[in-house]
């Protein structure tokens, strides 16, 4: 399982949010860039890349930023999402460099779009799957939906994606330990290799995520940490030697 470091940018910055709120902004680094070369320097097999702005217009935002970090990130996956909403946006992306193309809102909003982002670039499109209280939602977040994660899922089954990611809304940013239940269980119903996200703040979290049936069965491809990692309370090699060890008992 792999521990993915996450970078949030808004401004051409790298940031993280709390709950998702724009307006609760710390800035880690003005250079993604140089943020992007020091978790490849540190072993990260994988980076989750969110333009935030994009996410609540509709259209990317942050595209300097974004090629800055594909630049600088040699053979390491990069995966892209934030206000993705055509197909030449997707193919752009992947053009760039880009290994993943993240669709969060358009799964809602447009299904048919991420269907056909899917056929058109099989193995590339990851689902991202954002809930609060259990229910997805949309557009950065700032929109609640009637639908549970479990029920959009079941929407895509037969979509061939590369992966789908999780985040528990209210603990996002927050420090406040993953939400291992609700992750696990989506996981162990999902046909697609699942990644965590949100809360992510010790090798104990990380710790309780490997000893589930989830991971176990490899349901779970990996975690991604944001705050935790830039404000130290994990640290990257640690946690992914941790994961590496317990994957081989």
């Amino acid at each position: 399982m792999l521990l993915i470091p996450g970078i949030d940018l808004k401004g051409g910055e790298c940031v993280r949010l709390r709950q998702g709120r724009m307006d609760e902004v710390t800035v880690f680094s003005r250079d993604p860039g140089e943020v992007a070369q020091r978790w490849v320097a540190s072993g990260a097999r994988r980076l989750h890349v969110v333009d935030l702005e994009g996410a609540f217009a509709g259209a990317p935002r942050n595209r300097e930023a974004v090629q800055a970090i594909l630049d600088n990130a040699g053979d390491v996956e990069v995966e892209v999402g934030g206000g993705i909403r055509e197909l030449g946006v997707v193919e752009e992306l992947l053009a760039l460099g880009a290994h993943y193309v993240v669709l969060g809102s358009s799964a809602v909003r447009d299904p048919e779009f991420v269907r056909e982002a899917a056929r058109r670039f099989p193995r590339r499109i990851v689902l991202g799957l954002d809930a609060r209280d259990g229910l997805i939602a949309i557009e950065g977040w700032a929109q609640s939906t009637e639908l549970s994660a479990r029920e959009l899922l079941q929407r895509f089954a037969d979509t061939e994606f590369a992966a789908v990611v999780y985040t528990d809304i209210e603990r996002d940013g927050m420090m406040g330990g993953l939400n291992v239940e609700a992750t696990t269980t989506l996981a162990e119903q999902s046909p697609f290799p699942v990644i965590a996200s949100g809360g992510v703040r010790t090798l104990a979290d990380l710790e309780s995520l490997m000893r589930t049936e989830a991971a176990r069965s490899g349901a779970l491809l990996g975690a991604i940490s944001g705050r935790a990692l830039y404000e130290g309370s994990l640290d990257f090699q640690a946690g992914q030697n941790l994961l590496d060890s317990m994957a081989s008992r």
